[in-house]
């Protein structure tokens, strides 16, 4: 089908734009996918709020709502009511480059949770190791003790249960206080004091009694060693933005009338000259006014041969210049730049979710709620029914308990998409989103448009023909006027054609007054010049026009065609006035990039409004066999619909031009040359910020290897629960190695995602 529903998930916007707003929070308690469907739905039930995203992986949350009728305060207590804390994610809180995501005035007067440091948890957790340490050996070493020993223990292990786990036992209380309900937390905390009251209720009345302190303090001491060790995993996952911020160094040097003068990137402003000397990174994105260098891209692009620069060229925040000394004014700056861009889109597709994440989302929802009614059940049955005792009956229910914590359910997916994204964002590949990084691995076929995808886009004139002058004066004169007319007309073009076009006349020529410049779709372009009615395209668009074709030229043109040129007729006041011939040769990578895709069994074919027999030159030199020309945008719609009914989808679309937009969006994935236009990149589920189009099958290659963890993931997650909570049951499983168990299981679902980063694409 095509990307009808799917086309209209918007990202989310960076700030305010109209009457919609985006604030991102921090949040801060969030252990497991339920904790993310209670904060969601917490979120959404607050007046004004369109849409909220929760991520267990980075945890964020983002929230679209209506400035008119909400404040980003009331967003903040949505999420304390939930259970959680919450703060606003600002330009300082977050990343130095970053734009705010809200207005530091609403950021400022909104309380924050300050979280635990790395530092402050791992200390924590060794000191519970250590008072934890004692109690296990002691229990196991030592069948008979003391009334003073077994009180020592009954001690540390409080220490550490109430006062190392307290983090758990207020969120569990938050939970139960603002929404009546129960989390993550709430299993830990019944299951560590059910053990430990019950071991503090023995040890005061019974001479011989049966103690579990052991049980409780291993619990809580494996839970935060598990969330410790989960965080690091989540960070390292989360690396890639943080990369990206760090591209762009912390001062430029401006060249004014006084000098130079080095200052802070922040205090850089558009229309300033700046100065990059070689081995320092270019501060924000211009256009060079002087000198001559060889740039590295390959930190935004993932190309890594160096691109030179000079005079006019753009240059990019970032970036590494390599040899020399440029000069460069400066165009955009701060949230502006290609590099924020990248960043903010990143992030979103971070942030949002994937359709396999449904899955997990609906378990969640009724996770806790089964696990208490199993423990208890488990309970009873061991208890009244099989008359085991108590103490097995509740060594047991703990158990069940502690094992069925859905942590690794909940980071699953987010995970994955994490450093899937990550990783292609390093390589200039950015997804729009987690629905396109899903729906890309079902890729069946891949078509290409030509012009300035497959090609170089940036043809040139080859060959001039204009109806026969007199003489060899009169025909260069005639040359000479036919490209002035076709180039002026031209001059509003984004078409690489038309570039050519415009590069060969020079500025000298390109002094007309310009009106009524209109582009025909797939046909070419037609604008008043000086007054007269100029027709720029193909043989359809002279035909639409009523002008009549000179066989002589005719001629020409079936010449050039056969050498795989493209020809351009020029019409005037609806007369032809002569045809240029232009050569656009096929990109260096191109034929390696179509053979990549084929050898990963996909289908691929080329859709152009090019002419026939220049398409079938540059395809058979690729290596497609299946080619359709001389195609209008409309007719490329046309074809992807009927390739999408006949069931030969799901199809990817790879274009760069304005003509392409509408195919990029009808095809299940767009993907967008990065040199594009902005029109091409809006409507693209993919962008590839280079234009090494072997980034099309390692676009593919990725989102296949990101679907597999995420199942790999969810199958583990799965199979944890589904072995783990019977054999707990059933009294085969101890609550400390369930403990162990559980707070690894989620180390492992990270750690595996984490293998993303060094997956061979």
């Amino acid at each position: 089908m095509a990307r009808n529903e799917g086309a209209t998930e918007a990202t989310l916007p960076p700030s305010s734009q109209g009457q919609e707003a985006v604030c991102t929070l921090h949040i801060e308690g969030m252990h497991c996918a339920s904790c993310v469907r209670r904060i969601e739905r917490s979120l959404q039930k607050v007046e004004g709020v369109r849409e909220a995203r929760v991520n267990l992986a980075t945890n964020r949350a983002i929230v679209v709502y209506d400035p008119e009728q909400t404040k980003a305060e009331a967003l903040i207590h949505a999420v304390e009511r939930a259970g959680y804390g919450a703060q606003p994610v600002s330009e300082r809180s977050a990343f130095s480059h970053q734009a705010p995501l809200m207005p530091e005035k609403e950021a400022a007067a909104i309380p924050t949770h300050a979280s635990a440091s790395d530092a402050g948890r791992l200390r924590e957790l060794i000191a519970a190791a250590v008072l934890t340490a004692p109690v296990l050996g002691l229990s196991m070493g030592m069948s008979h003790r003391s009334f003073a020993l077994n009180s020592l223990l009954a001690v540390f292990s409080a220490v550490v249960v109430f006062g190392f786990g307290r983090e758990l036992f207020v969120g569990a209380w938050r939970a139960f206080r603002y929404s009546h309900s129960a989390t993550m937390d709430t299993l830990i905390v019944v299951g560590a004091t059910a053990a430990y009251t019950y071991s503090l209720f023995q040890l005061a009345t019974s001479n011989h009694p049966q103690l579990y302190f052991e049980t409780a303090a291993t619990i809580v001491t494996f839970i935060l060693l598990g969330r410790y060790l989960e965080e690091r995993a989540k960070r390292k996952a989360a690396g890639a933005i943080q990369a990206m911020a760090e591209l762009s160094p912390r001062t430029a040097t401006v060249v004014t009338e006084r000098g130079e003068q080095e200052i802070p990137l922040e205090q850089v402003k558009p229309g300033d000259v700046l100065r990059v000397r070689p081995g320092e990174k270019i501060a924000v994105d211009g256009v060079v006014t002087e000198g001559v260098s060889a740039v590295d891209e390959s930190l935004l692009t993932g190309e890594s041969l160096p691109v030179e620069k000079r005079p006019g060229d753009r240059v990019v925040g970032g970036t590494l210049n390599q040899s020399g000394t440029l000069l460069y004014r400066a165009t955009a700056t701060g949230s502006d730049t290609v590099l924020a861009h990248m960043m903010q889109m990143v992030e979103e597709a971070q942030a949002s979710k994937a359709p396999v994440q449904r899955l997990a989302d609906a378990v969640a929802a009724v996770f806790v709620p089964i696990v208490f009614a199993v423990a208890l059940l488990t309970f009873g049955i061991r208890f009244w029914a099989l008359h085991e005792g108590a103490t097995a009956a509740l060594t047991a229910a703990v158990a069940v308990l502690v094992i069925a914590c859905p942590c690794a359910l909940g980071l699953a997916t987010p995970t994955a998409i994490l450093v899937g994204t990550g990783r292609g964002a390093l390589m200039g590949i950015l997804f729009r989103n987690g629905e396109a990084l899903e729906r890309a691995q079902a890729v069946r076929r891949v078509v290409f448009d030509k012009t300035g995808t497959l090609t170089e886009g940036r043809p040139s004139v080859t060959d001039i023909f204009t109806v026969k002058g007199i003489d060899e004066a009169d025909t260069r004169q005639r040359e000479r006027e036919l490209l002035y007319l076709a180039a002026n007309a031209e001059r509003g073009s984004e078409h690489p054609l038309a570039k050519s076009l415009v590069t060969k006349a020079g500025p000298a020529l390109l002094t007309a007054q310009v009106t009524g410049f209109s582009a025909e779709a797939g046909a070419g372009a037609v604008a008043f010049v000086d007054g007269r009615l100029v027709c720029v395209g193909n043989r359809r668009l002279m035909e639409q026009r009523g002008i009549a074709l000179d066989p002589t030229l005719l001629t020409h043109a079936e010449a050039l065609e056969a050498q795989g040129k493209t020809v351009v007729f020029i019409g005037v006041d609806g007369c032809l006035l002569g045809l240029v011939g232009i050569a656009d040769t096929p990109r260096p990578e191109a034929k390696a990039a179509i053979a990549d895709l084929q050898a990963m069994g996909l289908e691929v074919a080329m859709l152009t409004g090019d002419s026939e027999k220049v398409a079938r030159v540059v395809a058979e030199e690729l290596g497609i066999a299946e080619v359709y020309a001389a195609l209008q945008p409309h007719q490329k719609v046309a074809i992807i619909k009927r390739w999408q009914a006949e069931g030969r989808g799901p199809i990817a679309m790879v274009g760069d031009g304005i003509n392409d937009a509408a195919a990029l969006v009808q095809a299940d994935i767009g993907i967008a040359m990065g040199k594009g236009t902005d029109v091409a990149k809006e409507a693209a589920d993919i962008t590839l910020l280079g234009t090494n189009l072997r980034n099309v099958a390692r676009a593919l290659r990725l989102s296949r290897a990101v679907m597999r963890v995420i199942q790999q993931n969810l199958f583990w997650a799965f199979l944890f629960n589904t072995i783990g909570i019977p054999l707990a049951a059933f009294g085969g499983l101890n609550p400390m190695i369930a403990a162990l168990a559980m707070a690894f299981s989620s180390v492992a679902v990270v750690s595996n995602s984490l293998r993303l980063r060094t997956v061979r694409l």
